[in-house]
């Protein structure tokens, strides 16, 4: 594996890089974002957060819209930011470009469907072939956290809980908490995965928590978001948390919608919440 840069900042006396590689997961070009905190130029190596976006996002909303590097460079953690989807000539798209399926909206899965299934693997990508290209090209330890938003909150939600031995803990901002039922899973999960609803269970957060598990997770959602009641569904999550016993804990914050403010106004904390467990 090799990687390209595409750029550097300096930020909050650290740096914010981007890198490009061949994806042989994902059967293409992907890039990421990764932000290395100061400590990195002292010859120390550091825990990494990942973290995973929502629909219609790449790599860069995170790092230039959440303020995230300032608290990294303060705990010393590393932040990884894969894309949302794999992209390129030949990377299947839906038909009528809506923005809530193929480019852009890979749901952290691994496809099984046709014409999907050849490069839609991002479950694979992020929990196995991106840490390995990460951990043998930067300072960073083998100790890892994640994170993310929306689609990408349901992203942390299973990939933590479907590996617990590979995260010390998991948050998320307005996850999509049950999506075999509500519009945007089921879309989704259809043409990825078929009809076969078992196949679903294995990617949905609520599902996978009703049988316990030990990351401790922090889950954020705003009370006044517009996708909250339809496609969010945290009280299912909740559910499935008080039935098994899962350490979970689940905040509704007032007057927060689905947007980047939201998560600006509260990354500090999950951060600090990540560091307690690395």
């Amino acid at each position: 594996m090799s990687i390209e840069a595409i750029s550097s900042n300096k930020c909050f006396g650290g740096w914010h890089k981007r890198y490009a590689h061949k994806s042989e997961v994902l059967n293409c070009n992907m890039e990421f974002a990764i932000y290395l905190p100061p400590v990195v130029s002292e010859g120390k190596s550091v825990p990494v957060v990942y973290w995973l976006s929502g629909l219609t996002c790449t790599d860069e909303n995170f790092m230039q819209k959440a303020g995230a590097q300032r608290v990294a460079a303060e705990l010393g953690i590393a932040i990884v930011a894969p894309d949302t989807s794999p992209r390129g000539d030949g990377v299947p798209d839906d038909t009528e470009g809506a923005y809530d399926f193929g480019l852009g909206a890979g749901f952290y899965l691994n496809a099984t469907q046709e014409p999907w299934a050849a490069h839609y693997r991002m479950y694979d990508y992020v929990v196995n072939e991106l840490p390995d290209l990460v951990e043998k090209y930067f300072p960073v330890t083998g100790k890892r956290a994640i994170s993310g938003h929306s689609m990408g909150g349901h992203g942390a939600l299973t990939v933590a809980l479907k590996n617990p031995q590979r995260y010390s803990s998991v948050t998320a901002f307005s996850p999509i908490s049950n999506p075999m039922e509500c519009p945007w899973g089921k879309k989704a999960f259809t043409h990825y995965l078929g009809n076969d609803t078992r196949l679903w269970k294995e990617y949905d957060a609520s599902e996978l928590m009703a049988a316990g598990g030990s990351v401790p997770a922090l889950v954020d959602q705003g009370e006044s978001d517009s996708f909250l009641t339809e496609q969010l569904k945290p009280d299912a999550l909740k559910k499935s948390a008080d039935k098994s016993g899962y350490p979970l804990t689940l905040r509704l914050q007032p007057g927060y919608d689905h947007s980047y403010y939201f998560i600006a106004s509260f990354i500090e904390e999950h951060f600090r919440f990540h560091i307690s467990h690395l």
